[in-house]
């Protein structure tokens, strides 16, 4: 069993990888035995991150610059990758920026934005990954989606806090999880499988500050509480591992079971 789920000479690229979630993300990879690379346009945070990883688990980590906005970028970081470790097993799509405000006043500049660090940002990073993949006939890509791509954002658990969610997230995570079924369906015959994990309610320390904010997500959600970044290590790793062998195209919901009502 421990096996199945052993990443031992595998690579990983994790985008936005030093960020709230995607630093549990590239600390579980790691915990797991795959090299990481942590890639965001912060690449002084990222290299911070790894140096830690690194000394904590004894797994080859590192940090690296990437801008998902351009495509000569993400090739290129990549392509440096690939040259130095042999191989992209594993690519985690977990980068997003977004263009917030109500749709009503949303210029179409700034909706553009919002898709452009979703799924845009998605596509470009998994059209750059595929031919290292397909060379190798074998790769795990993880999209990282959103409770938002699946249902709508109750206005009623905003109330008066000011927040939202602005429906150009949703939309584009909404693509992400279409996205990625293609990529399964069309790319399979290569060995390559993707799924999707879409993450529930997990405020940033930031928005944490706002407790009323937080006990109306808490008593919204079956499980009762809000989610930590640890909890979606468990499920990096399965999606990464081969222990998901059988697993592609799938949209995987870690959410305490906010989208089961």
């Amino acid at each position: 069993m421990n096996e199945l789920f052993n990443l031992a000479g595998k690579t990983a690229i994790v985008t936005g990888g030093a960020g709230y979630l995607g630093k549990a993300v590239s600390e579980g990879l790691a915990e797991a035995g795959a090299t990481v690379y942590i890639v965001s346009s912060n690449e002084m945070k990222c290299r911070d991150l790894a140096e830690k990883i690194a000394k904590k688990t004894a797994s080859k980590c590192f940090g690296k610059y990437i801008d998902i906005r351009k495509e000569a970028s993400v090739k290129t970081c990549f392509h440096q990758i690939f040259e130095a470790a042999g191989s992209i097993d594993i690519l985690v799509n977990n980068a997003a920026f977004s263009s917030p405000g109500p749709l009503i006043t949303m210029s179409e500049e700034d909706w553009l934005e919002g898709m452009d660090g979703t799924i845009n940002g998605t596509f470009r990073c998994t059209k750059a990954v595929l031919p290292y993949m397909m060379d190798q006939k074998r790769g795990s890509i993880i999209n990282m989606s959103s409770m938002y791509g699946v249902v709508s954002p109750n206005p009623e658990v905003y109330g008066d806090s000011g927040m939202d969610n602005p429906a150009n997230y949703g939309a584009g995570k909404a693509a992400i999880n279409q996205f990625t079924r293609y990529i399964a369906c069309h790319y399979g015959k290569h060995g390559i499988r993707a799924n999707t994990v879409s993450p529930g309610p997990f405020p940033n320390p930031s928005v944490q500050a706002n407790t009323n904010f937080i006990k109306r997500l808490e008593e919204k959600n079956p499980l009762g509480r809000i989610g930590k970044p640890e909890d979606l290590k468990g499920i990096m790793v399965l999606l990464a591992s081969a222990a998901s062998a059988y697993i592609t195209g799938e949209n995987i919901s870690v959410d305490g079971g906010w989208t089961a009502w």
